[in-house]
């Protein structure tokens, strides 16, 4: 299992170096690597000062005790965060069997203790398969879930502990091994779904076992095919194309007559923006202009239609006395960003 981070530094010698606010671009994605101590909220706020930039926002929350990688949408590119946020996540990080917490990492009060020194790699590792797969989870009270309109940290922060509902989440890998001279501590890699909480892993794993366990040294390695190797520290950010928020999805490249529709958040069928006649392919779709430049992210809609979900780039107005577009004044979708006055 490789070592979480290693070789990130030298990776980092070759990246360019650090630009200032007024080259930096105003719209795109920045790849962080947190470091501990840092919510992801003050990471966002801190970057708004670097980058002189008060619309920045992340996708994804990591946890302040957490490291790893954290997205930032800069600009235009918030609009487009829900598309980071629902990728699959990568952790790295330790599990302690024989304790529980009430925090389920090491942050929290012991709050029990078991005996676990009979308990062997093999069961470690046969408890971990059973967490693996489609899963029923529940949230942490630690979480930034909401009950009846209350995040469940704040709760916890007054001593108030709520019900939760489990929730399905999806385990894709869960890899574990037993760390050298270091008794009831397993290494494990977790590729998982959006919302899977990798501290309850660590105490469901406990309990499976007939005991308890609590997480420590937690970091995020990737978010999709964002990984640590092209994250930076917050002080040397770099904001790259905001065409990379939506790498991980289709795109499609649109001619200039369509370019202009797209633009004006037109409604389209699916043979002219090019995404196929099937139905049950709802997207979403990146669109470009024939230079790479992102205009809209398009999705499925009624019958063999698509409309925008987002609209990037907004064709500009005609002037005054121009003749109007074919495309104004075509109905829109209540989309977010759909229309040119959304920016």
């Amino acid at each position: 299992m490789p070592a979480d981070g290693r070789g990130r530094d030298q990776h980092r010698e070759e990246l360019p170096g650090h630009l200032p606010a007024d080259q930096q671009l105003r719209d795109g994605l920045a790849v962080v690597d947190k470091e501990a101590g840092w919510t992801s909220h003050d990471v966002a706020a801190k970057a708004r000062g670097i980058l002189r930039n008060r619309k920045i926002g992340h996708s994804g929350t990591l946890d302040p005790d957490a490291t790893g990688v954290l997205l930032l949408g800069v600009g235009r590119a918030t609009r487009l965060l829900k598309y980071l946020t629902v990728l699959p996540k990568t952790y790295t990080a330790e599990f302690v069997l024989g304790t529980e917490t009430s925090t389920l990492d090491d942050s929290g009060e012991v709050t029990a203790t078991h005996d676990m020194a009979a308990v062997t790699a093999h069961q470690v590792r046969a408890a971990a398969v059973g967490l693996t797969g489609p899963i029923l989870q529940v949230p942490p009270m630690v979480s930034a879930v909401k009950v009846d309109g209350r995040r469940l940290h704040e709760l916890a922060r007054e001593g108030i502990e709520v019900e939760r509902e489990a929730r399905p989440v999806t385990v894709y890998r869960f890899d574990i091994e037993q760390l050298v001279g270091d008794a009831g501590v397993y290494r494990v890699e977790v590729e998982c779904s959006s919302g899977t909480y990798v501290r309850t892993l660590a105490a469901d794993l406990g309990h499976a076992l007939g005991g308890g366990a609590h997480l420590r040294n937690l970091r995020r390695t990737a978010i999709g095919s964002f990984t640590l190797a092209e994250a930076r520290p917050l002080a040397d950010l770099l904001v790259t194309p905001i065409t990379e928020v939506m790498r991980d999805y289709p795109s499609v490249t649109v001619s200039s007559e369509v370019a202009l529709a797209v633009g004006f958040g037109k409604v389209l069928e699916r043979s002219a923006l090019g995404v196929g006649d099937d139905p049950s392919d709802e997207g979403p779709w990146a669109v470009l202009d024939d230079g790479g430049r992102l205009l809209a992210v398009y999705e499925g809609h009624k019958g063999t239609t698509v409309k925008p979900s987002v609209v990037v780039a907004p064709a500009a107005p005609p002037a005054a006395g121009a003749s109007r577009s074919p495309a104004e004044g075509a109905s829109r979708p209540p989309a977010e960003g759909a229309s040119p006055a959304a920016e």
